[in-house]
């Protein structure tokens, strides 16, 4: 099952891609600013709670997906990106198996133990 997962995960990784390359971005921007979604980390210096809801809050699909679809319907190029670089860097992370935090510590995950 876990592979099944995986795949799905690269899925929509690609989509991220895809949708990315419709987008009139120089390609250099994607792999710029795939990481920068990590810096919600920085929510574990004021405790595991803090860390879980800042990290959870910007891993959410859900958030990436409605960022996305705010930049098509206010026709904005930078809202689509934001939205396929979240999405996309969800789609990474969970791919590499770290899925959204539990309050037990940052290694707790939906997926499992890191």
């Amino acid at each position: 099952m876990k592979k099944v997962l995986q795949l799905e995960e690269l899925g929509m990784f690609l989509l991220s891609i895809y949708l990315f390359s419709r987008l009139p971005f120089a390609w250099w921007w994607y792999p710029a600013l795939i990481l920068v979604p990590d810096v919600s980390m920085v929510g574990y210096a004021f405790g595991n709670k803090a860390g879980a809801i800042s990290y959870n809050v910007v891993h959410h699909k859900a958030l990436a997906i409605a960022v996305y679809i705010a930049g098509i319907q206010f026709q904005s190029e930078w809202l689509q990106l934001t939205g396929l670089i979240l999405f996309g860097h969800s789609s990474m992370d969970r791919l590499m198996g770290y899925g959204l935090k539990t309050f037990k510590g940052f290694k707790s995950t939906h997926l499992g133990e890191l």
